[in-house]
């Protein structure tokens, strides 16, 4: 891992938690490992690093120490709908990157963003993926890639049409 690299896990980290998004200490302890052997360094990296089982109690805090220190911090929309739409868009652009699969992606903003936003246009063309693939199996005449694919052609469309406040 570059010290990009270790960066950039720990400012995605950084960002699914201001989102909402539930991140397990032991994900914040190995990202803090893999960004210390990267050569990424602030005062509070390595105490984050080393912290052992009975100690994961501390890793929230921590981590929260370490993106402050290195200049890491997202800050949420305040307002939930913001937040929601925020998430979504975030989510979306990770499916079109590639680093999110496209099944998992299109899951997680249907019942983390579309639900609390009572299902938005903008948005069916995720969530229908999503309940298309979430009852998916081998003996549809529909292959999973070609679902996985509408996928991002519609996450696409969602993040090229602008950022979420631009059409709420």
């Amino acid at each position: 891992m570059t010290r990009d690299e270790g960066l950039d896990r720990l400012r995605h980290l950084a960002r699914a938690r201001a989102l909402g998004r539930h991140v397990g200490s032991d994900r914040l302890i190995q990202a803090g490992l893999d960004a210390l052997l990267a050569d990424v360094d602030s005062p509070s990296l390595a105490l984050l690093a080393g912290l052992g089982r009975r100690e994961e109690h501390e890793a929230q805090e921590l981590f929260d120490h370490v993106v402050d220190e290195l200049g890491l911090v997202f800050e949420a929309p305040a307002d939930p709908i913001a937040a929601k739409w925020a998430l979504a868009h975030w989510l979306a652009a990770q499916i079109v990157d590639g680093s999110l699969d496209p099944a998992t992606g299109a899951d997680l903003i249907w019942v983390e963003a579309a639900m609390e936003l009572d299902y938005p246009d903008r948005l069916q063309p995720i969530v229908e993926c999503a309940i298309q693939l979430g009852d998916w199996n081998a003996d549809w005449s529909t292959p999973l890639e070609q679902l996985k694919e509408e996928v991002l052609v519609a996450a696409r469309a969602f993040v090229e049409g602008g950022g979420p406040e631009t059409k709420l």
